[in-house]
Order: C-alpha cells, then structure tokens, then sequence
C-alpha cells in the first residue's frame, strides 16, 4: 500500500498517513529563482521582466511534474484525466475518451471544445435513441456520459464571459443530467435552495424512496466544478453506503455564476446556512449525522462555513485550502506591484501575454476573473487575498478529516497547513503516487480515494449513533 501509518509525536496527532515535508519556499523567489523573472527600477518607473512562469505560479495551473496524459501542457493533462476518471461513477468510457482526446490539437482551445462537444452531441443522440426505445438504463448511462463531454468540452471557453457557447454547452449537459436523473434506480431529485432572495440550485441523491432517516452528506464543489459532476464522483460511491447525499452549487459555480452571476464570496458561512437549514428540513435528515465535503477549493468554503455553522459534526476536506492568496507564494515585491496602479498595469500586460502562449495560464486566469467577476488579472489577484482562514480555523469544533495527494501541484502545501492550525478533533489523510492517487483531489483514483475516506465517515457516523 501506499500509505503507511506510524507513529508521531504529540504535536501531530491523529495522523493516518506521513505528512509530507513543509515547503517552506515559493515558486517565484528571488534567492533560487529559475522563472527568469527580475524586478528592476528604471527612471524612477516601475517595470516587470519576468518570464512570468504564471502558469506554475497561479493557483489551478501549478502542476509541476503532473504526469503527461496524451499533451504536454498541464491543464490540458489533467483535465484528459479528469474526463476519464469518471468512469469509474458511471460517466465515461475510456476508449471514447481517448479517441476523443487524439483528435485535438494540442494548446487549441477551439479543438478541445469541437472534440468534446462532438462526442458529446453522439452520446447525447444515442441516449435519445434509447429512451425512445423504452431502454432505460442504457439511456442513463448514455446521459450520464454525455453530461461529462459537455462539461469537459466547456471547460476552456471562460476567457471570454461572454461567449454565448458558455451557457449553451453547460445548458446541455445539464439537461443530459437531468434525463439521466430520471431513468436513475435510485431518487436524483432536482431542488431549489432559498438564498438571498433567490436560488441555490441543488439535487438531494437519496438511497431510495422509503422516508426513513438516513445519515447526510452535504457535498460541495470548487473553483470550477459542478453539481453534477460532483454526483459520479462522489455520491454514487456514498449512495451505496446507506448515505443520502446533498450536491448544492453556491456563488461562483455552476448554475450560480452561468445563469444568475453571482461570483464568488469569502464569507461562504452566509452560503452553507441557508443549505444546512434547508437539510434539516428533510423527513430523511437524522440531524445528530450529518457530514460535509468541500472538494478543491470547496477545501476553503467549507472550514470557513464551519467556524460558524456548528449544527455539522463532520467536515471533509479533499484538499485543504488554508490560504488561496498565498498558494502564489508572490515575493513581497509583487504584493506591492499589485497595490499600485502602475504596478498592476504592468502585471496585468505581462500576464495577458503570456497567456496566448500558455493554455493553462489562459485557463487559471480566464476562470478566475469570470468566476470573481474580476475586470483584470490583477483585480483577481487582489481578490483571493480575502481567502484565507486565517484567524478563523481556530473556531473550528466539528471532527475534521483534512485530505492530500503527494503531488497536488494546485495547492501544494495548504492541506497540512490548515491541519496544523486546527484545534477540534482532526485527522489527517494522504494519498501517494506509489497508489496512483497523488493526483490533485486523487483524479483518477476515485475508488481509491473515496473507500478510504468514506471509511473514515463511516466510523464517525457509528459513534454518533
């Protein structure tokens, strides 16, 4: 096995898994800088020459020594992974995904979207095909399927929030979702959450139809997940231990930001109350079990929510995201640049260089300011700083699971640093690349990664019976 237990002493209890070694040193430091980056002063102007390497430097695109999976470039990799690691939940098949993946042109943001949503549109139309024919459970797979090609093949469009394929292509697979929902064996029930004078949207997983009291699990995406893929990752996989399951998308995800815009918030305690009262308002809801998981940066929201929200007595977090901002680890001089006028202009013109070079780069930025609704890169950058758990953890009481991956070059680091800061019961768990898990939130070990953490749940949940 890959992960090991030991011994440890006292100021890391509870630890299942070794932890990994602090990483005391930024990306982006001028005492072993291998970005070609320099900051010089001339005539009194601040200027930037920095071969800015933002796309080991910002937040969703630092991936280091990521395995290559058919392309070179990072992003494009790992999101190949991600398309394919759903099958293990029913919504993929690998060698279409595959065929699908050779046919783009690598770096090619048009072809990755072609690709995608023509092997989309063929599972789309065989789905209909089947349904016609009264053949059920092909057709929920075939939308299931479908609901993921479209939703990869939207992934790369958000650099320009206006292209009106942003809505269509996520309106498609959202649809296919919910015509897989229907020919489901067990309920998908698609639901409305009140939220600050609208909705959040939402789907309650139920292990089936009987109105008993069951345990819950609140799941909740990130920085650029779904609802519903959260269902084929994760709840199929607690559905079938006897967990009825919440999938909720909240400001700056999904629906919320697609169709309503509402970006995202640091103060997300304001977003998981109305959910947890809307929980607690289910006859199936045993309120004394009740869990919740943040995936990704869901790793942020969901601490943040619960050093407020004490009616949860157990919090997941795959990974921990103790501070956003600081996952850039920018030197002091470019939090100054950032401050100034001059400074960030001048960030801001580098950055939208580099992008047309970089696919990941484009991707990171391009998702975080239509996400934040930030005008500029800089702005986005200023933004994050609002994100961190800093002065907050510490009011944390609910039992925490806090999840790594040996390789998560996307927040590398952030898990053990919000486990070291908490003071109610925690627990932490590591996944490694001799198991094949050491991927970012362990894509492309999903059966790995969720019998090992909800086999922590489960423990919890028969102690609190």
């Amino acid at each position: 096995m890959g992960t090991k237990e030991r011994n440890v002493n006292d100021e890391a209890p509870n630890v299942i898994v070794p932890l990994p070694p602090v990483l005391h040193r930024g990306i982006i430091d001028r005492r072993d800088n291998t970005t070609g980056s320099v900051i010089m002063r001339q005539g009194g102007d601040l200027r930037v020459f920095f071969a800015f390497a933002l796309a080991a430097f910002i937040f969703a695109s630092a991936r280091g020594e990521a395995m290559d999976l058919i392309f070179k470039d990072t992003q494009y990799s790992f999101q190949t992974l991600r398309a394919i690691a759903a099958t293990a939940g029913g919504a993929a098949d690998i060698g279409e995904c595959l065929k699908t993946a050779y046919r783009i042109t690598e770096g090619d943001d048009e072809s990755w979207y072609r690709e995608w949503l023509r092997t989309a549109q063929e599972r789309r139309k065989a789905a209909d095909g089947f349904a016609d024919e009264g053949r059920t459970i092909s057709a929920h797979q075939e939308y299931l399927k479908a609901a993921n090609y479209y939703r990869t093949a939207e992934f790369f469009l958000h650099g320009n929030p206006e292209d009106p394929r942003i809505l269509a292509t996520w309106r498609e697979g959202r649809e296919s979702f919910l015509r897989a929902a229907r020919f489901s064996r067990t309920p998908i029930i698609p639901v409305e959450i009140p939220f600050e004078g609208t909705t959040l949207p939402a789907y309650r997983c139920l292990v089936d139809d009987q109105k008993v009291k069951r345990p819950l699990l609140i799941i909740q995406t990130g920085f650029d997940g779904t609802a519903e893929e959260l269902y084929y990752t994760v709840a199929v996989f607690a559905l079938a231990r006897g967990y009825n399951c919440l999938l909720f998308e909240g400001p700056g995800q999904g629906r919320v930001i697609r169709e309503q815009r509402i970006p995202f918030r640091p103060n997300w305690e304001t977003v998981i109350t109305p959910v947890v009262d809307f929980a607690l308002g289910q006859e199936e809801t045993d309120p004394r079990r009740i869990a919740i998981m943040g995936i990704s940066f869901g790793g942020y929201f969901v601490p943040r929510a619960m050093a407020f929200e004490k009616r949860i007595p157990f919090c997941i977090v795959n990974g921990g995201v103790y501070d956003f901002h600081r996952t850039a680890r920018l030197t002091p001089e470019l939090e100054k640049m950032l401050d100034s006028a001059e400074g960030s202009g001048a960030i801001d013109r580098e950055v939208h260089e580099r992008m047309k070079k970089s696919p990941s780069l484009r991707w990171a930025v391009g998702n975080g300011m239509f996400t934040f609704h930030a005008k500029t890169p800089s702005e986005w950058f200023r933004m994050t700083r609002a994100y961190t758990l800093e002065g907050v953890a510490d009011r944390i009481t609910c039992a925490m699971l806090v999840v790594d991956s040996e390789d998560d070059r996307d927040m590398p680091g952030q898990s053990r640093m919000l486990y070291d800061v908490l003071t109610s019961p925690r627990d932490y768990m590591l996944f490694t690349r001799e198991e094949g898990a050491e991927e970012h939130c362990q894509v492309g070990a999903s059966r790995i990664s969720n019998a090992r953490i909800l086999d922590w749940l489960d423990d919890r949940m028969k102690r609190q019976k």
